[in-house]
């Protein structure tokens, strides 16, 4: 059984439909995580409907991604997510990957089993783990088995059963912008205040490491924080709308750094060096210098704009060296006049 370094390793949680034809981001991600070129994949597709294809799929793309090997593993119920041979692929993986589909069924399959059980002792050995859709979900520690959409939130809207722990204090939803799944990650938050709910769009993954969460692809990942709300959720009736004042929303796209423990945003997009500080500094006050003076000219922005391509166009033609963008402006014209200085082109 190989040791990673670094400790435990990163959770993927995908919110469904990762792009597999084009920049292959999220998947690429993962296959980083899970070590590169030496990273061997067991993919988990216990959730899915679909025959042997859709682990030949994943196997062509995370080959193609640089993986060294990528072996499928499908338990379809208990007895089997005990069967020593099931489980023995998961001894050597770097990363673990579950397919979407059926929610309740993983989570009927896997938790509570030796199977659930070697996920989690390969994540906390350094082995990446991901999921997309109900694969993603099975990654907390309550995930959300089945519930309808909506934006409002409801009483009896969504039904939880248990996870895998990998993530503790939240829920995890997916598909979330695109099937209107605010209401019922909402409605569960309302039930159980501790819980962040955590919202992920399609193409997109909430990267968990350690206790810090980071956007990756091309949607965002929505927070829900329901420390201060107030909510008439202990005495709301069958399928009310719920009261949910209070909550504190967090809509974080790709590079954004949320700190899951203290509940705040750490960081957004990339942190530039001093220097280039400095050069935007300048470039800012250059721009501003130049505004200024076209202001105190009384000569538009757009006639400067013009004028600079003109005398552009000329050198061009005559093989001069074109003229500075400050080249002064003859007092008295008028800014939206044609330069007669020059015949027509």
């Amino acid at each position: 059984m190989p040791e990673l370094p670094g400790g435990p390793g990163a959770l993927f949680a995908i919110g469904g439909a990762e792009d597999k034809l084009k920049k292959r981001t999220v998947l690429q991600e993962f296959v980083e995580a899970a070590g590169g070129p030496k990273a061997r994949i067991v993919v988990v597709p216990t959730a899915s409907a679909l025959g042997p294809d859709v682990v030949d799929v994943y196997r062509a793309l995370f080959a193609a991604l640089g993986a060294e090997s990528v072996v499928g593993v499908r338990p379809e119920n208990r007895e089997d997510a005990d069967d020593p041979a099931f489980i023995a692929p998961l001894h050597d993986a770097t990363g673990i990957f579950m397919t979407g589909g059926n929610q309740l069924k993983l989570a009927g399959v896997v938790t509570g089993t030796a199977f659930g059980r070697a996920v989690t002792a390969a994540h906390a050995r350094g082995a990446a783990v991901g999921g997309t859709s109900a694969g993603a979900s099975i990654l907390a520690e309550h995930m959300i088995a089945f519930g309808r959409s909506g934006a409002t939130p409801r009483q009896r809207m969504s039904q939880l059963s248990g996870g895998l722990g990998l993530v503790q204090g939240a829920i995890v939803d997916q598909h979330f912008a695109q099937r209107n799944r605010y209401g019922r990650l909402l409605s569960l938050v309302a039930q159980s205040p501790g819980l962040l709910g955590i919202g992920v769009d399609e193409d997109t993954a909430a990267v968990v490491r350690g206790t810090h969460l980071e956007v990756v692809g091309r949607g965002a990942v929505t927070i829900f924080d329901g420390t201060r709300i107030q909510s008439n959720a202990h005495n709301a009736k069958r399928s009310e709308p719920l009261l949910a004042s209070g909550v504190i929303l967090h809509v974080l796209p790709a590079t954004a750094t949320f700190d899951l423990q203290n509940r705040v945003l750490l960081s957004y997009g990339p942190q530039p060096a001093a220097a280039e500080y400095a050069e935007r500094a300048a470039a800012e006050a250059d721009l501003r210098k130049l505004a200024k003076e076209i202001a105190a000219e009384g000569v538009s922005p757009a006639y400067y704009a013009e004028r600079k391509r003109r005398a552009g166009r000329r050198a061009q033609r005559s093989g001069e060296s074109r003229p500075e963008a400050s080249e002064p402006i003859p007092a008295g014209a008028d800014p939206d006049s044609p330069d007669r200085t020059q015949p027509e082109q």
